[in-house]
């Protein structure tokens, strides 16, 4: 009886000082909710980068159950974000010493401002994400094959940023 009476009093201390126990995704599946995703800036060599990458991350977010709009006009939630670079290494050689292998690495910046109150919800700088790809001597093999990797690597940090944006909302 004791213990029930001590858990009692616990909650109604934390209720009363303003914390709330609610489901940390409640913001996320309200359909009132409006976010800013605009197209990423793009610091890279590669034209479309902010863009596929802000298009991926909206397509993510409604994948993983945000129901709310995407706009500026009206919106609560403002998401920023910067490629900063998308760069190919070598990662293995053939007996020719041809690349057979490279590693393409995609860094973001981001940031998500809570345009309501004014305040950062979350600021991260160089997240990075690859995939590894395959070269070859024929040019449209080997774009073909690194434009595959890039959409990858888009996907994989899209996921990762949709995952962050549902644990903060």
């Amino acid at each position: 009886m004791n213990r029930i009476l001590i858990v009692l009093a616990i909650l109604s201390a934390v209720t009363g000082c303003g914390y709330r126990l609610e489901s940390g995704t409640a913001r996320f599946t309200d359909p009132s909710v409006r976010m800013d995703v605009s197209p990423f800036a793009n610091r890279s060599t590669t034209p479309d980068a902010g863009a596929v990458v802000a298009a991926r991350l909206r397509e993510e977010l409604r994948r993983s159950g945000f129901q709310g709009s995407f706009g500026n006009v009206g919106a609560n939630y403002l998401i920023e974000g910067k490629v900063r670079e998308v760069r190919s290494d070598i990662f293995s050689h053939g007996a020719d010493r041809f690349s057979l292998e490279n590693r393409l690495t995609l860094v973001v910046d981001i940031r998500v401002v809570e345009l309501l109150r004014g305040g950062v919800l979350w600021k991260e700088s160089g997240l990075s994400e690859t995939a590894s790809f395959f070269s070859g001597t024929d040019a449209q093999y080997t774009e073909a094959n690194r434009r595959a990797a890039f959409e990858e690597v888009a996907r994989r940090m899209a996921v990762r940023l949709s995952q962050t944006l549902r644990v903060l909302l």
